[in-house]
Formats: structure tokens, C-alpha cells, sequence
């Protein structure tokens, strides 16, 4: 098994293409930006970049989240959300590592759940690193 941590380069405290990802009034775009912020600040540590299309929260190089916007749902994802503690069962994915969390206009998410997660997300790419 491979355990090597997957690293990022370009990563800073202000991309330019994750603002203007943003600058896009999409309202999926809107109903995931809060939780970006969130993600943003989770430590003096994060920086941003934009990977694979969407804005990717690291610490330094290491991302641990991202956000993402589709024609029928928002996503927040978790590039090690395999290994966190869900205990409200939000994460989806059956991948090796990463899962996400689907939000939908209208429907309702747990939000102390998903921050939870995002906590958790930043704290397991902390400990990863070291």
C-alpha cells in the first residue's frame, strides 16, 4: 500500500483563478463559497490553489479539501476523507481516499457535521505531515 502523501505544487494564500472561480454568480458556486472560507481559516498554514478545475485548500503543499460546483449539486471534498470520522454519515465516495459531501438547493445540510469534517480534514493533513 502505498502511503506516500500526495503533494500539490503552486499552492498560496491567494490564487488569483480560485478568486475568479468565485467571481462566477453561479448559485452553487455561492452555497459552496462559505464552507471555502471555512476551510481558509482553518490555520495560518492554509493556502489555496486551483486544481482539476476547482478551488483546492492545502496546508503548505498537502491539500486536504476542495469545493466544486456541477450542474445539479455543490460538492465539498476531502482528499483524505476516507480516514475521517463521519459519524453523521455525509461523506459519499467509495475511493482509496478521497469522498465528498453533496449539497443541493433546498435541501438542508448538518452543518456543525460538515465542520466537523472540515476540522477533522485539516487536523489529519496536520498530523500526516509531520
Amino acid at each position: 500500500m502505498d502511503d506516500a502523501l500526495f503533494r500539490l505544487n503552486g499552492a498560496v494564500r491567494d490564487d488569483p483563478r480560485v478568486r475568479s472561480w468565485f467571481d462566477v454568480l453561479d448559485p452553487l458556486r455561492l452555497m459552496v463559497r462559505p464552507w471555502f472560507v471555512r476551510m481558509q481559516a482553518c490555520g495560518d498554514d492554509v493556502r489555496e490553489l486551483f486544481h482539476d478545475h476547482c478551488p483546492v485548500a492545502c496546508v503548505d503543499d498537502a491539500p486536504f479539501a476542495y469545493v466544486n460546483a456541477y450542474k445539479a449539486h455543490a460538492a465539498i471534498g476531502f482528499f483524505q476523507g476516507a480516514a475521517l470520522p463521519d459519524p453523521r454519515h455525509l461523506l459519499e465516495g467509495t475511493g482509496k481516499r478521497m469522498r465528498h459531501v453533496k449539497l443541493r438547493p433546498g435541501m438542508a445540510v448538518d452543518e456543525a457535521a460538515l465542520q466537523a469534517l472540515v476540522d477533522a480534514a485539516y487536523a489529519d493533513i496536520r498530523r500526516r505531515q509531520t
